[in-house]
């Protein structure tokens, strides 16, 4: 246990029963990490409806930084008495499922986030997927499910999620060999949210050897609340990125099987944008009137890209225009800000 990190509530595993391993069953933990959200009851409540034959233990992280109360474990029904919750004081996503980690006794751990739900039949499922993994198979990913709205085109927002559907060895349902990722060294925790440090572990198990695989079991992944501003914070993750390449090279998109995104296209805009301020004050007017040009030429085909499949409503064609501006600019400069940050990042070791 790191400093800072303390164990709120322990419990025994409960007495064998009809929700126990079958002795032909792989034996599991699952860790959860949270930040006390209210779809946490929803996540419990799948866990326990679906998870036949039952995890050996569940690992809850509170990583809460200034937490108002304990958690709420009632919607975990037959599984709290399974329940260990740890705190670990708001250090990320990556600390939190190291602390759960740490504690797993069984040879599987499988890796939930606070927001999903497992589906009916995933206990079973999972066991089939961990019964078919071979011996140099390391993990095995669940299917991603989100589900969109039928009355309507789904907003930016709702398209961005359910990219998750398609994400590789994304930690929302991920299962993994216990010791495997023990001697990886865990996730890495300079990854401070929940954005490429499951890439990052992947990467780093399949080079040393090991294959991982797409499962049959399936989670659903429903949409989050969020402000008209969410897409204009997710751009931090630009300086993850950034440590992306520094730790495996520029070529991990392909590695990772990870969406390029648009940075270049940000680049471009950005750099005309400035160009065109720069050129203004120098007195230059035709070119600080070109580069301008090319800057809401750039910003406009940006924000119809995003406009384009969506409802098209006055809220979110507005939310779209805003946040078209702000986006180029601040992508560069938190990938900027990250290349600083990490320029001598080495290899991710866990702390003891």
């Amino acid at each position: 246990m790191t400093p800072g990190e303390r164990d709120r509530r322990v419990t025994t595993t409960a007495p064998d029963g009809p929700r126990d391993l079958p002795p032909t069953a792989t034996p599991y933990s699952v860790v959860v990490p949270t930040i006390g959200r209210p779809c946490l009851a929803d996540c419990l409540r799948a866990l326990a409806d679906a998870a036949v034959p039952a995890p050996r233990a569940i690992f809850l992280v509170d990583d809460r930084r200034d937490p108002a109360g304990p958690l709420d474990l009632t919607a975990a029904g037959p599984l709290a008495d399974r329940i260990t919750v740890l705190a670990t004081g708001g250090r990320g996503p990556a600390a939190a499922r190291n602390a759960g980690l740490r504690r797993v006794a069984t040879p599987w751990v499988v890796f939930l986030d606070d927001d999903v739900q497992v589906r009916p039949g995933w206990g079973a499922l999972l066991a089939h997927d961990l019964a078919q993994a071979g011996p140099g198979t390391a993990g095995v990913q669940g299917r991603l499910t989100v589900p969109l709205p039928d009355d309507r085109r789904p907003t930016d927002w709702e398209r961005c999620t359910a990219g998750l559907e398609d994400a590789a060895w994304a930690t929302a349902d991920m299962a993994y060999r216990t010791g495997t990722v023990r001697a990886a060294g865990g996730f890495d925790e300079r990854f401070p949210r929940a954005f490429r440090e499951d890439a990052d572990l992947a990467l780093r198990l399949m080079g040393g050897g090991w294959t991982l695989a797409r499962g049959t079991r399936a989670t659903l992944h429903p949409v989050r609340p969020a402000d008209r501003w969410v897409s204009v914070r997710t751009q931090r993750g630009n300086a993850d990125d950034a440590l992306m390449s520094r730790l495996h090279g520029p070529d991990w998109w392909m590695r990772a099987d990870a969406p390029r995104g648009r940075l270049p296209g940000h680049l471009a805009v950005t750099a005309a944008g400035l160009a065109a301020a720069g050129l203004a004050l120098a007195g230059r007017r035709r070119a600080a009137a070109v580069a301008g040009a090319v800057w809401a030429a750039g910003t406009a085909e940006f924000a119809w890209a995003r406009i384009a499949p969506g409802p098209r409503g006055a809220h979110e064609v507005a939310t779209m225009l805003g946040t078209s501006v702000l986006i180029p600019p601040l992508a560069v400069l938190h990938r900027v800000l990250g290349s600083i940050r990490h320029r001598r990042a080495a290899p991710w070791e866990s702390p003891a």
